[in-house]
């Protein structure tokens, strides 16, 4: 089992601050989730880490079935046009990896961070996790896993809205699982 104070010390170190706790029984995880990747989003196919580059969503419930504990992270932005989320999501999830790694050498073998978008670690992804230029690194988002975002953050009384344009504040969510 987790130490959740030593962790929660290191996520407030590394500027964590709205962060829920969360069984990871409790992530929701939804077909019509992967549908909406499949037939929404411009991602697909076109990202290393994103559907069809994931695994099937039986295995994705099955993934998180395999963890005791999860920190569920909230980041809010207000960005001036759609393409300004991209630096800001590259950023995040830098130091997402950055947070995974300190507690893995905790001893955590199992650390996994999971993004809050789309990977972004590179400006112009491959596309393929065959060409990945960074495999070490690459790590999905919730809805690549086919996480019901809305469904698992509204149960913790976090915030999350559907946006009708970028004007509006996000409230995106990325998560650590540890074991």
């Amino acid at each position: 089992m987790a130490d959740r104070d030593v962790l929660e010390k290191i996520l407030r170190q590394h500027g964590y601050s709205s962060f829920r706790w969360i069984d990871p029984e409790r992530i929701v995880v939804a077909g019509w989730v992967r549908m909406k990747c499949r037939y929404g989003c411009d991602d697909y196919g076109r990202n290393a880490s994103c559907p069809p580059n994931v695994p099937p969503v039986s295995e994705c419930r099955e993934f998180f079935s395999e963890y005791s504990t999860a920190v569920m992270l909230h980041f809010a932005k207000q960005v001036e046009a759609p393409e300004d989320r991209y630096a800001w999501s590259r950023s995040v999830n830098r130091k997402l990896l950055e947070l995974e790694r300190e507690v893995f050498l905790l001893g955590y073998q199992k650390a996994f961070a999971i993004f809050m978008d789309c990977c972004q670690l590179c400006s112009d992804c491959v596309g393929t996790r065959a060409e990945c230029r960074n495999p070490e690194s690459v790590r999905p988002s919730p809805e690549g896993l086919a996480v019901d975002v809305f469904a698992t953050a509204r149960q913790l009384g976090l915030p999350i809205e559907v946006l009708s344009d970028y004007a509006q504040p996000m409230n995106r969510y990325g998560f650590l699982l540890v074991e």
